[in-house]
């Protein structure tokens, strides 16, 4: 079902481009050095280990949501490795603590169960805060402050007497967001936690900072981030991950078939719910190479995958000229939470991963087939 595109590969597959992060990355490389923070890459948007070697040379190490990232982070980037769990498993904490440098806990309960425990090897803990201000518009899937959210402790119940036992704070209320939006953050948090942070060695500020993004206001976040180093004397982390592989991603597919029904539907050889799930999760309408808005161009289709779920839909685009089988189609920023969400639904092959080096050369680094499939299954 795959077609071949002019450099050979078989369609589907993501592109990294080498050219690309390496723009991302000088840009977060100066802000550490400006700030003087750290930045560490959220490997939930972004697990490549491939390019790990690269962009350990410019971030400080990784975050983690659990064990095997944890140990990903650890034995394929190196650097400080940081976890943090809504609740951690008894059964995997003393091999977590093999891995992860520092461990961030969600509630109050998590600490006594588990704080002393990580102090006594010597771990830096810390504890994720909920500064109930959320800032995010159309995003509630991803929004921690959202009423009823399970993530962060709220100064309700915030427990004084673990104060001994902290290293650090932590909050993430950002998704895909400028520095406007941690600037209200901020002043939130502080105003409700603030005087808890002379005490602590650290504050880690998370993720979801667009800070790579054409519009993004870098001399803003510096800022901000050396006012905090200054009044409160410790150490700033921050742990984007869509910033660092922002636009340094595509996703090739083809046309395999196009039908009518009130209007022109291409059938990719690339689903939206095996290969790019927050298309119809968040949702959202990802960027297509050389097409326009519905009804902008001479030629408008509707661009859906080859499973039977009727709603595998990326979405409508328009082009110059009408598609037909065998048309490349270039999904573009598709590094980002999208290899990490990849499932086999339908039996649907996994598209595979190739990376295209600084000077152009294009490099197969994976390819899936029917026991990727199989094997998950029995």
């Amino acid at each position: 079902m795959n077609g071949k595109t002019q450099s050979g590969f078989s369609t589907p597959y993501f592109l990294v481009e080498e050219k690309s992060l390496l723009h991302n990355l000088e840009i977060l490389k100066r802000v550490q050095e400006e700030a003087g923070c750290k930045i560490l890459l959220a490997q939930k948007a972004f697990s490549m280990f491939y390019a790990y070697p690269l962009i350990r040379k410019y971030l400080a190490g990784t975050t983690a949501s659990g064990l095997y990232e944890a140990r990903l982070g650890h034995e394929c980037f190196g650097g400080e490795t940081h976890v943090f769990s809504p609740a951690y498993r008894e059964e995997e904490f003393e091999e977590i603590l093999q891995y992860a440098d520092d461990l961030v806990f969600n509630s109050p309960r998590q600490v006594r169960l588990f704080g002393e425990r990580a102090k006594k090897e010597g771990k830096s803990i810390g504890l994720r805060i909920n500064p109930q201000c959320s800032t995010q518009e159309g995003h509630a899937i991803y929004d921690p402050c959202a009423p009823g959210s399970r993530l962060g402790t709220t100064l309700e119940n915030f427990d004084e007497s673990l104060l001994p036992l902290l290293d650090g704070l932590h909050f993430h209320t950002l998704c895909e967001q400028g520095a406007e939006d941690l600037e209200i953050t901020l002043r939130a948090f502080e105003e409700k936690f603030g005087k808890y942070l002379y005490q602590m060695k650290w504050l880690n500020l998370g993720g979801g900072h667009h800070i790579t993004k054409e519009d993004y206001d870098v001399e803003k976040l510096i800022a901000m981030v050396r006012r905090l180093k200054e009044s409160y004397d410790l150490e700033v982390y921050l742990e984007p991950g869509e910033a660092v592989v922002l636009n340094a991603g595509l996703l090739v597919s083809s046309v395999l078939e196009v039908v009518h029904n009130d209007m022109d539907i291409a059938i990719l050889d690339t689903s939206a719910a095996c290969h790019m799930p927050d298309v119809l999760e968040m949702p959202y309408r990802p960027p297509v190479k050389n097409s326009g808005e519905p009804g902008e161009k001479a030629y408008t289709f509707r661009l859906a995958g080859p499973t039977c779920l009727a709603g595998d839909v990326i979405g409508d685009y328009s082009f110059d000229e009408p598609l037909k089988p065998g048309d490349q189609i270039i999904l573009e920023d598709m590094a980002l939470y999208t290899m990490v969400k990849t499932n086999t639904f339908n039996g649907m092959p996994l598209p595979d991963i190739v990376w295209e080096k600084a000077d152009g050369e294009k490099v197969l680094v994976k390819k899936f087939g029917y026991e990727d499939f199989k094997g998950r299954l029995s």
